[in-house]
């Protein structure tokens, strides 16, 4: 008997129901998950790989009936033509990561809403203020435009480079992009304006 893991490829937001089906069939499953905390709505799980989960078996010996009818299951992941097996090792590291993770309080979040000025406190761009964009999920890298090099440019960066500006940035920055106005040259028809300095 050669137990070894697996790894099967859902459909969208189907890796619970994929997982509770296969261990009600006595099939050992790992489906890791991380803790994080929605704005006013308390803790919840993510996948940590979205529509992917792992499942032990000896394959030589498995109905695969019972995969092949798994409802919200779309097929097991293969290499030239065969199930792809993952080294124990890779499973062992994953549990010990997710573990980490969600010990030291889960995924990063955010209670950013578009159009919030924010300044980037980490990584290569910090010191830039910049405009959130989105997305909402506190799981995902973020949306911001700021202003690089004379233009607004789209950059995707981490939450938890992040920080919400205070009225005081707020205010310097709206002070440094207005547009400037430029004195008058002349009074007409040739005639330079001579300004005191």
């Amino acid at each position: 008997m050669a137990l070894a893991w697996y790894v099967l490829y859902t459909k969208p937001n189907a890796e619970y129901r994929v997982a509770r089906h296969l261990e009600e069939r006595g099939i050992e499953v790992f489906f890791p998950t991380l803790r994080t905390q929605r704005p006013r709505r308390g803790y919840s799980t993510v996948p940590l790989f979205p529509s992917y989960v792992f499942f032990r078996a000896d394959m030589s010996g498995l109905d695969m009936s019972l995969l092949r009818w798994t409802p919200g299951l779309r097929y097991i992941v293969k290499f030239d033509n065969k199930p792809a097996a993952v080294p124990s090792g890779v499973i062992e590291y994953l549990r010990r990561k997710v573990e980490e993770i969600n010990a030291a309080g889960g995924l990063p979040t955010h209670n950013f809403k578009p159009g919030d000025r924010v300044i980037i406190r980490s990584g290569p761009m910090a010191g830039l203020e910049a405009i959130f964009l989105g997305p909402m999920k506190p799981t995902e890298r973020v949306n911001v435009l700021l202003e690089f090099l004379g233009r607004l440019t789209r950059a995707q960066i981490p939450v938890e480079f992040l920080e919400l500006a205070s009225d005081e940035e707020i205010a310097r920055a709206l002070e440094a992009s207005a547009p400037r106005k430029r004195r008058r040259r002349t009074r007409g028809k040739g005639r330079v304006i001579r300004y005191k300095k």
